[in-house]
């Protein structure tokens, strides 16, 4: 709580103001301070009497009441009267808590909180204080009386409302209630104004010295003066030290300001080559005037020079006879080539009929000539049948009947005794082909075994091969993961990076795309794969350019049969958004949600190419079946996969037949145990396998001999079958000829005669015949030969015409071309011309910028001899003097801005030290003047205390003195009651408890004397006291009141009031007792406040 002083300490405050302005180095002290006067004579009884006096006092919920009040205190003496627990000290306590003061000061509470009545969440405390006479706070807004109502809340906290005599609230800040203290002078933690029951217990039976001249000396605010002298001398030794830190910074700042000083003087030379380099300024602005002026008068001859020349304009016209010559040439030639190739193609078409003539003159030859050896081929056949005919018939005449007929019988013997063997050989035959079918079929089902062997061997052989393969990936895949997907791929990757910084690519391809993907479950690696199958090894490029360009890295490195796939989609930073076509179902990802990408693209052509999003990974295979199959697919979802890769449709079901993970497993190690595993396995597979086909082999072999050899014998016996039928055939044959050959040879002699005159008459006919075919050929092959050379020789001058007509093509375009650059160039001279006269004009226009800011630096036209280069040489040269200058000395503007501020910082912090050094000076005269006026203040008090103390004691006939001991800080009361022997006085410690409490109410009485409060508190002062003492301590206060009639006294006892006087001055407040015991918890009686009114004796 803020100490409030009356204006006897006013000249320490100002002190403790003083003590900031000091660590800040502002001397700001006035200079005449004058001592206070005494404080008993500084509050004048006109003024005091009508401010700060407590009107009323009310509660509501604090400590243990629910309401007291409120409570009218009168503006002289009032007594509170009441039986312990009837509220006195909780209105002393109020009074207090209400006043903004702390609940420690109050002696009753730790915290606020403890004041708010239990079962209650605010408790309400409203003081009014009077505010009237001249020296009233703010009248004009408060009026006569200010209300203060202070509200406590159970969590511990406060608000204030400052309302007028009207009830207009007009603040709720506590700066201004402080304010309000000062003014009237309020000191709620000085036990002079306020003594609380507690401190009236220490202070009545306090026996120690120490403690009543630390009484005294926080009673008359002394001690607060000692803490404020103590805290200036602690800021007058920083000060003091800061003074010193100061003047020995001023030392060096003035070191500084003397370098800065000479720098200053010595750049008077610099200003003359300044002078200097201005006037070569002016003089290069009219050199540049000359040489622009120059280069003017140049364009303008470079103008008539290209106006002039007409060589553009006659090439372009002699190109174009040219062309138009040669353009007629051509028609000419293209019209003759016209002729020509109809004519060839007239030609042609005759070469084309005489061709199909003579292919069917030809053919119709062939048909003659077939006709006609075939007739020959008859008569030939006609002549050999008789010639044979006849020489049968001269054989069979010269045989006997009687010989041919024994010779019959034996035929037929022998016949018959072939027909028995062909019948064992006929049944031998049908046993060797059952022999022979039994083995091919054996045969054939040992090959289709060995086939079926040879084929799963080479599958195992495949599959431990690419086993093999994916090893020794994995092996090289140790150093780099990259060559998991391919031996070629780290190769590859270099060389589109290196491909892109020469600028190949227009973005830089990303892939592969299982290098650039994670997995969030490790566990579906294999489901990953299975779903996204070549799209691993996929590669994705922004456009068909960088395609193209990847195309052809990749054929340096991949092979043709293994190059991965290149998906072309625009890059873009985010992924699709693909909300509305999105598989979803609560248990179960989607592929989108389980793998990661460090790039947008890579998912965005995923989602494009395999379509992602609608594809759901569930790990068991039956879950999958009920939900894709059983039940109704989930919304947006084509198609599932398993853990082990199968995959699900609502229709159909593939098996997976890979069971490792071959791109996205995370262990390496383990992959490559397993692939070693299964090499061991493939190899015994491979050696069982070929073991196994080796024994089919043999077999298969061994069957095939007896085959063979059954198939030999089969051969044999088929061979004797037929040699057998074929002797049965001849000599049956040999019968019948003989019986029919003799009657029927000599019809069959005369029919051949006929006939061989029909075909000789055929032959000559078709002789003849053959003979004009043949004509008729040669007339048609001697008629093609001849539109044939013709066609040739078409041709060869239509070579030659198109040989011509090339060149001259080439040479109209070759005029063309010409014409097109004689064009171009006289455009360009056009455009020349357009632009030196352009260029003309513009340096005209600069000229005349030049001219007008020359005249601006140099006044006049200056007549210039020199060139702009040696000018621009000579300023060079001079500003490279000038930042030689300055490069040791500095701008000249820097450095004499850096002397001024150096000026003026010197100065300033001069005059800062040198005024710091006289406020020391000053502040320490003060301190030891304010000693001394401390010491005679103290000394003054202590002497007025003693008096007033005396003289409370002679009234009751008493004696007793005081002994201020300021070195050790002690104070020591000595009284000597009446009817006591005259041998001296004695300590307060030898005397009784009533005579210790009334001599106690002396010395409070001798302070009151020298302090000054608007009111003055003392609760329970005489319960400690006999009647006796209790009367005369009563008499002692209401003598006191009396004469200070203008202040406020209220005096808190239990005990009986009944012998004091009743005057004007005094109020009487008797409080209701408590009542000690209810008969309903739930009700509570409210104390009721009884005032006694006020009386007069």
């Amino acid at each position: 709580m803020s100490k409030r002083k009356s204006q006897a300490i006013h000249a320490g405050m100002s002190l403790k103001k003083l003590r900031l302005n000091a660590v800040e180095g502002i001397p700001d002290i006035p200079d005449d301070i004058t001592h206070q006067t005494p404080l008993s004579s500084c509050f004048s009884h006109g003024a005091t009497g009508d401010i700060g006096l407590i009107e009323s006092i009310t509660l509501k919920n604090f400590m243990c009441h629910h309401l007291l009040g409120p409570c009218q205190f009168g503006p002289n003496v009032n007594f509170i009267v009441g039986a312990n627990g009837s509220g006195k000290t909780a209105i002393l306590t109020a009074l207090i808590v209400g006043l903004g003061g702390i609940a420690t000061v109050t002696n009753r509470a730790m915290s606020l909180k403890d004041f708010v009545k239990i079962g209650e969440s605010t408790a309400d405390i409203t003081v009014n204080l009077r505010n009237r006479g001249p020296d009233a706070y703010k009248s004009d807004i408060y009026g006569d009386c200010i209300s203060v109502e202070h509200r406590i809340l159970s969590d511990g906290s406060r608000t204030y409302k400052l309302k007028s005599k009207s009830g207009h609230s007009i603040s709720n800040k506590k700066e201004e209630l402080m304010a309000i203290l000062d003014h009237f002078n309020i000191q709620l933690d000085n036990p002079v104004s306020i003594l609380s029951q507690e401190m009236s217990k220490q202070f009545l039976h306090s026996k120690s010295e120490s403690d009543k001249y630390k009484f005294f000396m926080k009673a008359t605010l002394l001690d607060q003066m000692k803490r404020d002298y103590i805290h200036i001398k602690q800021t007058k030794l920083i000060t003091a030290q800061q003074v010193e830190r100061q003047e020995e910074s001023l030392k060096k700042l003035k070191q500084q300001f003397l370098k800065k000083k000479e720098r200053y003087e010595n750049m008077s030379s610099l200003g003359e080559m300044k002078l200097e380099l201005e006037n070569l300024k002016k003089t290069m602005a009219w050199c540049l005037v000359r040489e622009k002026a120059q280069f003017i008068q140049q364009a303008k001859e470079n103008l008539e020079k290209e106006e002039k020349n007409s060589k553009y304009q006659d090439n372009l016209q002699l190109c174009k006879r040219k062309v138009t010559d040669v353009e007629n040439r051509l028609e000419g030639l293209k019209r003759r080539v016209d002729s020509v190739r109809e004519e060839q193609a007239s030609r042609l078409g005759d070469s084309l009929k005489l061709k199909q003539q003579i292919k069917i003159n030809r053919k119709a030859h062939r048909e003659q000539e077939l006709v006609y050896f075939r007739a020959l081929n008859k008569l030939k056949q006609s002549e050999q049948e008789q010639k044979i005919l006849l020489e049968k018939k001269a054989k069979v005449s010269g045989s006997t009947i009687r010989g041919e007929e024994t010779k019959y019988k034996k035929q037929q013997e022998k016949i018959s005794r072939l027909k028995g063997q062909l019948a064992e050989l006929e049944k031998t035959r049908t046993q060797l082909n059952e022999e022979i079918e039994n083995k091919q079929q054996a045969v054939l089902k040992g090959k289709e075994e060995q086939e079926k062997l040879r084929l799963e061997e080479r599958n195992i052989h495949m599959s431990y091969t690419s086993k093999l393969k994916r090893k020794h990936q994995l092996l090289a895949s140790r150093s780099n993961k990259l060559r998991r997907f391919g031996d070629y791929v780290p190769d590859l990757l270099t060389s589109i990076a290196e491909a892109f910084d020469k600028g190949l690519f227009i973005k830089k391809p990303i892939g592969p795309i299982g290098v650039c993907i994670g997995l969030k479950d490790p566990s579906l690696a294999v489901a990953v794969e299975s779903c996204l199958r070549s799209f691993i090894k996929a590669f994705c490029c922004d456009n068909y350019k960088d395609e193209k360009t990847l195309q052809e890295l990749m054929s340096r490195f991949c092979p043709e049969d293994r190059r991965p796939l290149i998906i072309v989609s625009s890059f873009s930073d985010k992924v699709y958004d693909t909300g509305e076509r999105k598989a979803y179902h609560p248990d179960y990802p989607s592929v989108l949600e389980v793998i990661t990408a460090s790039e947008p693209v890579i998912l965005n052509c995923l989602i494009d190419m395999r379509g992602i999003e609608s594809i759901l990974f569930i790990k068991d295979k039956h879950k999958a079946r009920k939900v894709i199959q059983l039940e109704q697919p989930p919304l947006n979802c084509r198609e599932a996969f398993t853990i082990e890769g199968d995959q699900v449709y609502p229709n159909r079901y593939y098996t997976s037949d890979v069971s490792m993970a071959k791109y996205l497993s995370g262990d390496l190690e383990t992959e490559i145990r397993m692939l070693e595993s299964e090499l061991e396995n493939h190899q015994a597979l491979l050696s069982r396998f070929q073991l196994h086909r080796a024994s089919v082999s043999e077999d298969i072999q061994s069957i095939e001999r007896k085959l063979n050899s059954t198939i030999m014998t089969q051969k044999k016996i088929l061979m004797s079958v037929n040699h057998t039928k074929a002797k049965i055939t001849e000599l049956e044959n040999a019968n019948e000829e003989q019986m029919d050959d003799i009657s029927s040879m000599e019809e069959v002699a005369q029919e051949i005669r006929l006939k061989i005159e029909a075909e000789k008459q055929i032959v000559s006919e078709a002789a003849l015949e053959l003979d004009n075919r043949q004509r008729i050929v040669e007339d048609v092959v001697s008629r093609y030969q001849t539109a044939r050379e013709q066609i040739d020789q078409l041709s060869e001058d239509m070579e030659l015409l198109k040989d011509e007509q090339l060149k001259l093509e080439a040479e109209f375009t070759k005029h063309k071309q010409n014409f097109k650059i004689f064009e171009t160039k006289l455009r360009v001279h056009e455009k020349n011309i357009q632009s030196l006269r352009s260029d003309l004009a513009r340096r005209e226009k600069e000229l005349q910028g030049c001219v007008a800011k020359a005249k601006e630096i140099g006044l006049e036209p200056q007549e210039v001899t020199r060139s702009a280069s040696a000018v621009d040489t000579e300023i060079t040269q001079l500003q490279t003097k000038i930042k030689v200058y300055e490069s040791s000395y500095g701008k000249l503007g820097q450095v004499v801005r850096e002397y001024a501020e150096a000026l003026k910082l010197y100065r300033k912090k001069t005059n800062q030290v040198r005024d710091l050094r006289r406020f020391v000076n000053q502040l320490n005269d003060i301190i030891l003047d304010r000693q001394n006026r401390y010491k005679v203040l103290r000394m003054s008090l202590s002497v007025r205390c003693k008096l007033y103390f005396t003289n409370f004691l002679a009234k009751m006939n008493c004696y007793g003195s005081m002994a201020f001991d300021h070195n050790n800080e002690t104070l020591t009361i000595a009284v000597k009651p009446p009817g006591r022997d005259d041998d001296g006085v004695s300590d307060a410690k030898s005397l009784s408890g009533g005579e210790r409490s009334f001599s106690t109410i002396c010395f409070m009485l001798s302070l009151w004397e020298i302090t000054e409060s608007p009111f003055r508190c003392l609760d329970e002062f005489d319960v400690f006291m006999d009647m006796h003492n209790r009367r005369r301590s009563l008499d002692l206060l209401l003598e006191l009141s009396e004469r200070q009639h203008l202040r406020q006294f209220i005096f808190i006892t239990p005990l009986d009031t009944s012998n004091v006087p009743r005057t004007s001055l005094i109020t009487m407040h008797q409080l209701q007792d408590p009542e000690r015991v209810q008969s309903e918890p739930e009700e509570e009686d409210l104390t009721a406040f009884q005032s006694c009114s006020k009386s007069s004796v």
